[in-house]
């Protein structure tokens, strides 16, 4: 593709705009979408299409006669009259563009800006509505070169597969854009109105594919042919008389147009950018294939110009809420709102005050928004059941500002994707982690007790063991980041990224392995897809950055170097997982050496930082691989996870699955990291009550990551970061850590860190407060193991969550539709209503009617609280002020529920309540 990028660093800029601008992007809804017109002759007026053996598309132009005011819409069979998709009538539904782009960048955190627009067509037609009935059909009779191979034919599970052809252009008007704030070129029309035939200034042929892939899925692919100049192409064919040419005062204003855009580039090239072919009048070639006149078309300029944006857009009910978007912290439903898909660092502060501000001011843009997250996914599930997905990895925006629309917008040359049919949140749910893939089971050491976090070294660990024991706190793991040593910083003390143990820092570290694992305790440790040069470190046995560079397995700058990335106080190199020699790599000499010393698991972090104009093995578009990148790291972890256990299991029928099962956790995600990573975790929240990023986001995120596929996640107990500004601080306080231990205890996972500043934070070992309530939350932990077992099979089966919004069982409740951190389910059987405000000793819960496996039974909408018995039974859903003093969270389970039963036993037993 022919594109025009400027990456603009920002890494070392200490001095910035606290209050950045939102990121100016490409709007071709402004001023109304552009018109879709019909060709009557050749589209029915009304007719019905069967797509595989389970969906129909109908299409109806019918307006009067003239083809406008048509539309498409699919629904499956079993519904007919409910669609799951649907164009605006009369209103184009494929649109593109050609623009430069560009990426500002700052350690991990990127900004996307559409700049210059050089076309827009954002008018169309549909010409032709084509029934493919078998693959020799579709090779022999598609009448469009290229359409073969752009079409991935293997992904057609049944034939009729439908083709919609057309075309796209402009409207010959003169706009300004609100988003880039100046006047753009659009288009010129030649008319002849003895021919009664229009040609716009600029053109191209689109084909749009809808298969059915699978019982529930239509999958869709919207390719273009290049833009063609119509100016180039009504003075070739002037002579044959189809075209009038206007005369010469006409034809030079369309000149001057071309020459001030000349002018424009010329400038823009100055200041460092890298511009597109423009069109050229006296450029031609390619045959017409489709019946427009048989003569010449001229393409978009010398270097044969590709659309490098194209729109997708479709109707939306003005009270249809949206969910998903993969782990996002702000908000649930998005319906409003442009939603950016792009992996990338969260952000300290993600729109809290006054911390956003104090970070952007000192590092460009580390304060984050509400759409900065280390995990996103262009996937949705709405209020009416609509679900959709995009494939592919190229950067795109969810547009959701229009209530009567949504509007893809795609970084790229085509956009393909799939619609989902289902009859419930969870429904979609399934059908849509069928295709992604869900996670594994896990084994059972790690969700039966606490995973320690800490840090300190051999003695201290050994220490904290004691204490604990003392506090008859259930252990699952001791987890380790430290364990590759630690230097000292400007920032502060930070880790050695040179993954082999620290032989000072954890002296006689197999032996305190094997102590730990002696008493069912798991050692588990850090590692990143990150080295930096160790030089300076004394008692490195190995300097794992230069053994790599010397492999040539690293990511390369535009000079072919390592690419060094700078990361807080140091640079370091990143690891090319696109060259399948870098992953071999990896596996022999991090993970297999850290196994081999007895370790049984690890934090697997980063994966959101490679750079967007990084040199690939693969040699591909590294913008386009920047969303690739976690899905990669998170593959080359698994594959060695499932390779050492069938080293240990293979050929010994003695041999204790648990023992050969190992677990990572990642934070950076894509839309299939479900399928490749064991478990994730939310990332590095504040240790603050706020809204944005602290323990309020960390419920949103597991909520609508659970929407997405993230079906087993968890948080750091009591947060990550502090803040230590001479006027700002954030420390995490006593009551800030017991309340999140309290959130943790009904999660996948109950794990503490001690943050970025132990110090400056309360830690579960600070006093005997806060060690019995961390033993009295491993316990209620503890004590739902049954439960939690069956779920993270459940979710290995069908891709549901263990945390649930209560969209995904009461999904016709209205009040349940606003409800954001403030409570969610565990299964169907355990309702949360987490105590998330500083000095709060009670909160609000909302009991919705009806719901789970039977709707209708009053009994199933009933409610009992699980510390004083109380049993609250809603007649149209009803609120109720519980309660909830330090360690007494408002939790219920249902009366008459086997599981809520045991639960409840177990508690005793452990004398809980």
């Amino acid at each position: 593709m022919a594109t025009s990028l400027k990456v603009t660093k920002k890494h070392h800029k200490h001095l910035n705009n606290p209050f950045p601008s939102p990121a100016k992007s490409l709007l071709l809804i402004e001023g109304g979408q552009g018109h879709l017109h019909f060709k009557p002759e050749t589209v029915p007026s009304h007719q019905v299409f069967s797509i595989g053996t389970d969906f129909h598309l109908l299409c109806s132009s019918d307006s009067g006669g003239d083809g406008t005011g048509g539309y498409l819409s699919i629904s499956h069979r079993s519904q007919p009259r409910r669609p799951i998709w649907s164009t605006i009538p009369g209103q184009a539904f494929v649109s593109a563009a050609v623009a430069e782009t560009e990426v500002e960048e700052s350690r991990g955190s990127f900004v996307i800006k559409d700049r210059r627009i050089d076309l827009i067509c954002n008018h169309q037609t549909v010409e032709d509505v084509r029934v493919i009935d078998d693959a020799h059909d579709w090779v022999s009779g598609s009448g469009y070169p290229g359409l073969v191979e752009k079409t991935l034919l293997k992904d057609v599970a049944c034939y009729p597969v439908l083709l919609v052809t057309g075309w796209i252009m402009n409207n010959g008007k003169r706009r300004r854009s609100k988003c880039l704030g100046k006047k753009e070129k659009s288009s010129m029309i030649i008319f002849d109105p003895k021919q009664q035939q229009q040609l716009p200034y600029a053109y191209a042929k689109y084909w749009l594919l809808f298969y059915q892939k699978k019982g529930h899925q239509i999958g869709f692919q919207v390719n273009f042919d290049k833009p063609t100049n119509a100016v180039a192409v009504a003075k070739a064919k002037a002579s044959s008389g189809m075209f009038k040419v206007y005369p010469a005062n006409r034809l030079s204003r369309i000149q001057r147009d071309q020459d001030l855009i000349m002018s424009r580039r010329s400038k823009a090239k100055a200041k460092g950018y890298v511009p597109l072919s423009l069109p050229s009048s006296s450029s031609s070639s390619v045959d017409d294939d489709n019946g427009t006149g048989g003569g010449q078309e001229a393409e978009m300029g010398k270097g044969n110009s590709e659309f490098n944006r194209v729109c997708f857009t479709y109707l939306s009910e003005g009270d249809e809420r949206f969910y998903g978007f993969g782990e996002q912290f702000s908000h649930m439903d998005f319906k409003g709102k442009r939603v950016p898909i792009l992996v990338q660092e969260q952000g300290i502060g993600r729109g809290d005050q006054p911390i956003t501000l104090a970070m952007n001011l000192v590092s460009y843009r580390a304060g984050g928004d509400w759409s900065t997250t280390y995990a996103p996914s262009p996937f949705y599930v709405t209020s009416k059941m609509r679900s959709l997905y995009l494939e592919g990895y190229n950067y795109c925006v969810f547009d959701l500002t229009r209530q009567d629309r949504v509007q893809i917008q795609v970084h790229g040359t085509s956009v393909q994707g799939v619609i989902l049919h289902g009859n419930s949140p969870t429904e979609l749910i399934e059908n849509f982690t069928e295709t992604i893939g869900r996670p594994p089971v896990l084994p059972q050491w790690i969700i039966s007790g606490a995973v320690v976090g800490m840090q300190g070294g051999t003695d201290a660990v050994r220490d904290t063991w004691d204490l604990l024991r003392a506090y008859d706190v259930p252990i699952s793991a001791f987890w380790l980041q430290d364990w590759v040593g630690k230097r000292e910083t400007f920032v502060g003390s930070q880790l050695w990224w040179n993954w082999e143990v620290d032989e000072l820092q954890y002296e006689g570290w197999q032996e305190l392995v094997k102590d730990l694992s002696s008493q069912h305790i798991k050692t588990m440790t850090y590692c990143n897809p990150c080295l930096a040069p160790t030089e300076d470190k004394a008692n490195r046995r190995r300097n794992l950055f230069e053994e790599a560079k010397m492999l040539d397995i690293l990511v390369k700058d535009k000079n072919g170097e390592p690419y060094m990335v700078p990361n807080t106080a140091f640079d370091v190199g990143m690891l090319d997982f696109t060259n399948p020699d870098t992953g071999t790599w990896f596996k022999n000499n991090v993970l297999q050496q850290m196994v081999d010393d007895g370790v049984r698991g690890w934090m697997a972090d980063f994966g959101e930082g490679l750079p967007v104009d990084a040199i690939l093995y693969s040699g591909e578009d590294p913008i386009a691989a920047h969303n690739r990148y976690p899905e990669l790291w998170a593959e080359i972890n698994r594959e060695f996870v499932e390779e050492w256990k069938g080293s240990c299991l293979l050929g010994n029928d003695n041999a204790d699955p648990e023992e050969a099962a190992l677990v990572f956790f990642m934070r950076a995600g894509y839309r299939g990291s479900p399928k490749w990573a064991m478990l994730f975790w939310e990332g590095d929240q504040m240790v603050s009550w706020q809204k944005n990023d602290g323990i309020k986001s960390a419920v949103v995120g597991l909520l609508s990551g659970g929407i997405s596929g993230y079906a087993l996640n968890h948080s750091d107990i009591g947060g990550y970061c502090a803040v230590n500004f001479p006027l700002i601080r954030y420390h995490r306080s006593e009551e800030l850590l017991l309340r999140w231990m309290e959130l943790s205890a009904f999660t996948t996972i109950f794990r503490t860190h001690e943050g970025n500043k132990p110090s400056c934070n309360s830690q579960f070992y600070s006093n005997h407060h806060t060690l019995s309530h961390f033993a009295r939350f491993a316990k209620v932990y503890k004590a739902w193991k049954f439960y939690r077992v069956q779920l993270v099979k459940e979710a290995a089966e069908k891709g549901l969550p263990i945390c649930r919004h209560l969209f995904l069982h009461y999904p016709e409740d209205e009040y349940v539709h606003k409800l954001t951190y403030q409570q969610f389910l565990v299964g169907e059987e355990i309702l949360v209503v987490p105590v998330l405000d500083k000095g709060k000793n009670d909160v609000k819960a909302y009991f919705p009617l009806g719901g789970g496996k039977d709707r209708s039974s009053s009994s199933s909408s009933s409610w009992k609280h699980i510390w004083t018995g109380k049993t609250y039974t809603p007649r149209q859903g009803s609120e109720a002020r519980i309660e909830a003093p330090l360690g007494y969270p408002a939790i219920f389970i249902k009366p008459d529920s086997p599981i809520g039963q045991t639960f409840l036993n177990n508690l005793r037993e452990l004398n809980l309540v």
